[in-house]
């Protein structure tokens, strides 16, 4: 199974815990860090950069879920108006890694297992983003 989705309708994602991030509120890398922090209730020590984001991301230990979809709304405006390009690709991978991460968890980490997968809503932008970065996605 990807780790990624194109969805048309958010229901497909039960039983899935969502988190929606609205991409109009998210249309900067900073942007996507508080509406993910907001939505996954990070600590307070989460920095708003990338390595911060990895690490809450392969943490959650305060998440009670276990099952979570990271769903982005108004996937036409996620990260759109970023200064330097290159950080969406890198976010996108590093979502893909994570996802990829917690799959291979073992019940002797310390950690609870988790299963997380990203969707988007349908835009051109996004499929291309993803098809650019040679990210397998299924669209429902």
């Amino acid at each position: 199974m990807p780790n990624f989705f194109v969805i048309n309708n958010i229901d497909s994602l039960k039983p899935y815990h969502i988190v929606e991030i609205d991409g109009q509120k998210a249309h900067t890398l900073r942007g996507f860090y508080e509406e993910i922090a907001k939505g996954l209730d990070f600590p307070e020590n989460f920095g708003f950069n990338l390595d911060s984001l990895d690490e809450m991301l392969n943490d959650l230990s305060w998440v009670e879920q276990e099952k979570i979809a990271i769903y982005i709304s108004n996937s036409e405006h996620f990260v759109e108006k970023e200064r330097n390009p290159d950080k969406l690709p890198t976010l996108l991978d590093l979502l893909d890694a994570t996802c990829e991460d917690w799959e291979w968890i073992d019940e002797d980490d310390n950690l609870p297992k988790k299963e997380i997968i990203i969707a988007f809503s349908p835009s051109e932008r996004i499929v291309k983003l993803l098809n650019s970065q040679e990210i397998s996605y299924e669209e429902k």
